[in-house]
């Protein structure tokens, strides 16, 4: 993604009547003429970087400033030249390691403040955070003399009250905002008319492996739900997940195109929020010129200060809210790697403790962060150990969930090692054998851990339904995968006496880890399984299990089911039949075979109800069933609930 410029001739000054601002204004080398060496100077953020301004402070002809200490929460623009900051006349204080800053954190050239970011508004308003000049952009004034802080508010109010000096650079193409982003012209020292344009940003582009991930990101968010965007390839492609989702609401810092998009598609109401309800809330606008022209005076979207739009209290007021953060490596443990470098906006374990704190706090809130499963260079990103890597978010206690191209893990209550199976899972399944290799040296894994290389490739993620069925409980469905082992055995255990022997046809009193880590480890391409859960989405129960396994003789394949002794006559076992007898059609074969016990009449009535052809012959109390297809049932069928 690049930023874009517009050549000054194409700024078109707003004047609304009754104030003339251009000749209030002065020349830019008369304003800066307020500033003397020593001050410690704030500079508007980001896309709101005064960017006339700031080429004539760092300019050599102002040889009158040294030794100015300037102030910017996150550098994206070229308003701070690094070549000037080299030359030791001035000193860059920010509180973001990513995007420009960081390659000149690493060279000595710029200071990181460490902090949580709704920690900010507290260390300048008690001056722990020292500010004696003030640079911030903003629109022409209205009829009133009321000007907007446009497309950052962050901290600039706190900054202007207490800042000596104050300078405004009018920029007629910034967009007028709306929430808590007036300021009157009045409380400037000096106005100054802006000859830049602001900067823009290009949309991300897509690649495969991000739509993918964000596909799978949006599977686990509810209607109702409140999420928080940050800016890069996954937003972009999330944004296109969610038009189909309903009443989501917006508590988030960064304000992009994909965002824009998601409200102008109807799913964003924030009619479930408890703060700023009916309003999407952020800080910062951050996108191409199109965005910023919607932006103006819309009175969908409140601009607040940091205070409002990061504290965890004030995001955990709002039900359901979803974290979703970028990461760059994960361990088995769920210890999570934070990107460095240019290009990021949350990049550090301080940035993201906020959202991780305010997701705990909401009721059914969640935090989750995504990744490919392998970077550009082909290297795995999910690793036994992250310990060479810098930038660790060592709190793997709030990681609800890790999502990459490959799937969903839920890691929320779960031990280390069923976190590591449902990791490895979602690895590159060239890359699973040495995880799981390397989680039974560290003893992370059973040493009879069993994996099927060869079933890596052929999960089949695409067989997942979701069902209202009766009494309004809903059922998701998928294939069964080695991580449900604890899921499938907490099942064994519920079933009743009666319930183990019609399944197993004898007393079965254990299912320990040998047996059932062999029952959940399939190989797709011979057994198909697919399990039936409740609960949340990413990290429910099961409460059914149904499979066929093929005949290698001929082209039947035996079938069995399994409904929690709690959920039966739902139409669990029949919707599951349908869906198996689909399946085994598409896979070519004729026909299933079952052994049932001639006492098992529920099993016996869903036969029954799938309108096959059954014959049945009864010996020793087992009826041997012979179900046979035919196109009518076998044939293409929505399955997507």
């Amino acid at each position: 993604m690049k930023s874009r410029t517009v050549k000054p001739a194409s700024l078109s000054p707003k004047k609304p009547a009754g104030v003339d601002w251009e000749k209030l204004s002065v020349p830019p080398e008369q304003a800066i003429m307020k500033l003397a060496p020593g001050m410690s100077v704030f500079i508007g953020t980001g896309v709101a970087e005064p960017r006339t301004l700031m080429k004539h402070v760092m300019g050599a002809e102002a040889t009158h400033l040294q030794d100015l200490e300037l102030i910017q929460l996150v550098s994206l623009g070229d308003a701070i030249s690094l070549k000037a900051l080299s030359t030791h006349r001035y000193r860059l204080k920010t509180f973001y390691s990513g995007w420009a800053a960081s390659e000149a954190i690493s060279a000595g050239q710029v200071d990181l403040i460490p902090s949580r970011f709704s920690e900010i508004p507290r260390l300048i308003t008690s001056g722990r955070i020292q500010i004696d000049a003030a640079i911030i952009q903003i629109t022409p004034p209205n009829a009133d003399g009321y000007c907007s802080f446009g497309m950052a508010v962050d901290v600039a109010r706190l900054v202007l009250d207490r800042a000596r000096v104050k300078i405004g650079e009018i920029n007629p193409l910034v967009p007028v905002t709306l929430g808590d982003t007036l300021v009157h012209v009045s409380e400037f020292d000096h106005l100054v008319r802006s000859t830049e344009a602001p900067i823009y940003f290009s949309r991300w582009p897509v690649d495969d492996v991000f739509n993918r991930v964000a596909a799978h990101v949006a599977a686990v968010i509810e209607d109702g739900s409140c999420l928080a965007f940050s800016i890069g390839p996954l937003y972009e492609a999330l944004g296109r997940h969610l038009v189909h989702k309903r009443h989501l609401g917006l508590h988030t810092p960064f304000f992009t195109d994909a965002v824009m998009d998601l409200v102008k598609s109807g799913a964003v109401t924030n009619r479930h929020k408890e703060i700023f309800r009916g309003k999407s809330l952020t800080s910062y606008a951050f996108g191409t010129p199109e965005l910023m022209a919607w932006l103006d005076h819309n009175p969908l979207v409140e601009f607040q200060q940091l205070d409002k739009v990061f504290s965890p209290k004030q995001i955990g007021l709002n039900p359901r809210f979803v974290g979703i953060l970028p990461a760059r490596k994960v361990d088995l443990s769920g210890l999570i790697v934070m990107h460095v470098g240019k290009g990021n906006v949350t990049a550090g374990p301080g940035d993201v403790m906020d959202l991780l704190h305010g997701a705990e706090i909401s009721a059914g809130g969640l935090c989750l962060f995504a990744l490919p499963s392998r970077n550009l260079q082909g290297e795995a990103n999910i690793r036994a150990t992250v310990d060479e890597f810098p930038n660790q978010l060592n709190v793997r206690e709030s990681v609800d969930m890790v999502v990459t191209e490959y799937g969903v893990a839920s890691l929320s209550g779960r031990t280390v090692r069923e976190r590591a199976q449902a990791l490895i899972e979602i690895a590159h399944p060239e890359d699973r054998q040495a995880l799981i290799d390397n989680a039974k040296k560290l003893n992370v894994l059973y040493p009879d851990q069993i994996f099927l290389a060869e079933s890596a490739h052929l999960y089949p993620a695409h067989l997942q339904s979701r069902q209202h069925l009766k009494g309004g409980v809903e059922v998701r469905f998928r294939a069964i995968k080695p991580s449900d082992e604890e899921g499938m055995r907490r099942l064994f255990y519920r079933f009743s006496d009666e319930a183990v022997y019609y399944r197993y046809f004898t007393p079965v009193k254990t299912m320990p880890h040998s047996k059932m880590q062999k029952y959940v480890n399939v190989d797709y391409s011979r057994t198909l399984s697919i399990v039936g859960l409740v609960g949340e989405t990413g990290a429910g129960r099961i409460i059914a299990e149904a499979r066929f396994v093929r005949d290698p003789r001929r082209p039947y394949a035996d079938v069995a089911f399994v409904v929690d002794d709690a959920y039966q006559g739902l139409g669990i076992g029949t919707y599951m039949v349908k869906m198996l007898v689909r399946l085994a059609g598409e896979r070519g074969l004729q026909g299933f075979t079952a052994d049932v016990l001639a006492t098992n009449n529920a099993m016996m009535k869903v036969f029954e109800k799938s309108g096959l052809t059954i014959k049945a012959k009864l010996e020793d109390g087992i009826y041997s069933l012979t179900i046979l297809f035919d196109r009518q049932h076998t044939g293409p069928e929505n399955d997507s609930g």
